[in-house]
């Protein structure tokens, strides 16, 4: 056997090691993400701590559990009735395809939101491929912290004077079914090298204050009043092993 041939042998097995080795993936690894998006008088930061397990042979399908922090800022906001019973007049699955009773909802308007939201999530990705990630991810419980502030409640043109403090307890259950601060998000990940990643996409976030009495009293007494966030999102991820 001639010195090209052991040469171009050895070459091509350390070159198909390498490539190997950079299609190999981990059974499980951790990551931090960093996530953040503007909108009209309003805006959110985001970090992320996620645990993945890698799911198939090649493991390019992940499910992980999280913990967040979101924190929601805006100015001049209004926060209607929240509560599904009350602006779809049902409770359950079905609501997510009803449209929203205009007759049932009131509004608070908060001059200066701070919500602070400390959950637990669901997060699920795929590895498309070396460079590229897609995933998707979703608050499930926690809590919420702010300070409580003045705020006008407005029914049918009149506005009355009271105060909210952010919804304590958050809880994922579906639509406007759910109660509290609740963030998820659609995204596309490119990576630039083994531990830095860039993020964008899509931010879904449920907000919401509960006012010091149930000042709504049509159709039913109510102190629940939400806001809804939808906008994009820049990004980066940082992977820890």
């Amino acid at each position: 056997m001639s010195i090209r041939i052991i040469l171009l042998a050895v070459c091509v097995f350390f070159s198909t090691a390498s490539i190997t080795a950079q299609t190999e993936r981990k059974k499980t690894n951790r990551a931090i993400d960093l996530s953040g998006s503007i909108g009209k008088s309003q805006g959110t930061g985001a970090i992320s701590f996620i645990h993945f397990r890698g799911v198939g042979k090649k493991k390019n399908f992940e499910i992980g559990a999280g913990i967040r922090f979101t924190s929601y800022f805006a100015q001049s906001k209004y926060f209607i009735t929240a509560p599904a019973r009350i602006t779809s007049g049902k409770t359950g699955p079905a609501v997510f395809f009803i449209e929203n009773i205009k007759a049932n909802i009131d509004s608070v308007l908060v001059p200066s939101s701070q919500i602070n939201a400390l959950n637990l999530s669901v997060n699920i990705g795929y590895h498309i491929s070396r460079k590229f990630y897609a995933g998707f991810n979703i608050d499930v419980i926690g809590v919420s912290l702010g300070a409580r502030q003045s705020v006008n409640y407005i029914n049918r043109g009149t506005a009355v004077n009271s105060s909210v403090k952010p919804t304590a307890f958050n809880l994922l259950l579906v639509s406007d079914n759910d109660i509290g601060t609740l963030n998820s998000e659609f995204f596309a990940v490119y990576k630039v090298n083994q531990k830095w990643s860039f993020k964008a996409g899509y931010q879904f976030l449920f907000t919401e204050y509960t006012t010091a009495t149930k000042v709504q009293q049509i159709p039913e007494p109510n102190d629940r009043f939400r806001n809804k966030v939808s906008a994009f999102l820049l990004g980066v991820r940082f992977q820890l092993n």
